[in-house]
């Protein structure tokens, strides 16, 4: 496991040596972007109002408390179940040029080939640090989509050491998820063995 520290713009370049289990801190802007935008771009063919090409977006619905002069303060952005966005995420990658996915729990095939082709990388933010999260915001700098209301509203966030985050899909398309299910599968079967030893006596 090794440590990266990364500031938007990425580019391939930068992440081409990151795995997947290596620990990623993000200096830069952030988006929020989770279910309905992705749908919006990919389903319904809209531009994305946010230029998020080699930079990060954040699979979150935040909190954010509005303030005097139309600014915000963001109160707490714990990430959102990634999967949801599964179905959009290869389309949406291509479409926006996206380089940093963040959020919460693994993805799947689709994402993988994604991030293989496109190189870009999944990263995983630890789920209940909400709060601490926001902390990292250090201003929101712009609004985009208000209509779809707070949670689906994107939100650009300009961040300092966020994270840590960890690398769950990598650029030549390995799943940290799916590589733990294999391993953790190949335990369990032996366990069950050993029990069923053990307990081989009751009727």
């Amino acid at each position: 496991m090794r440590e990266f520290h990364l500031k938007t713009p990425v580019s391939a370049e930068d992440i081409a040596d990151i795995r997947i289990g290596d620990i990623v801190y993000l200096e830069g802007i952030l988006v929020t972007c989770r279910d309905v935008a992705h749908r919006r771009v990919v389903e319904e063919g809209l531009d994305l109002p946010v230029d998020v090409r080699d930079k990060a977006i954040l699979h979150a619905g935040p909190i954010v408390k509005e303030q005097e002069a139309g600014t915000y303060q963001m109160i707490s952005v714990g990430p959102t179940t990634s999967m949801r966005m599964e179905k959009f995420e290869e389309e949406f990658i291509a479409k926006t040029g996206v380089r940093l996915i963040v959020g919460k729990g693994g993805m799947g095939a689709g994402t993988e080939a994604g991030c293989k082709k496109y190189k870009a990388l999944h990263l995983v933010y630890p789920a209940g640090n909400a709060v601490y999260a926001a902390e990292k915001v250090e201003r929101i700098i712009d609004a985009q989509w208000k209509d779809l209301g707070m949670p689906e509203t994107l939100w650009v966030n300009e961040v300092k050491e966020y994270g840590p985050l960890v690398v769950s899909i990598d650029t030549l398309g390995n799943n940290l998820f799916e590589q733990n299910k294999i391993e953790f599968n190949k335990r369990k079967e032996l366990e069950i063995e050993r029990i069923c030893q053990e307990v081989g006596f009751i009727k």
